[in-house]
């Protein structure tokens, strides 16, 4: 999708040079794609502990160990 926005010069160098981008549009996709897998990863983040079927870490520890 082709949009128009005013991104401060200073910024852009940064995401760029971040990334490792070669283009001002590889450097934007890069970081919305950043700025997404952060967001999806903290909703994960608040569910943890909340699921009463996972095994507890003492748990898979003692069943690797019996093989």
């Amino acid at each position: 999708m082709k949009t128009t926005v005013d991104i401060p010069d200073n910024e852009l160098a940064d995401a760029m040079r971040f990334a490792n981008a070669r283009t001002k549009r590889e450097a934007i996709v890069t970081a919305i794609v950043e700025f997404n897998r952060r967001r999806r990863m903290a909703e994960l983040a608040k569910l943890a502990g909340t699921c009463a079927d996972l095994l507890t870490i003492e748990e898979l520890r003692h069943l690797r160990r019996q093989g």
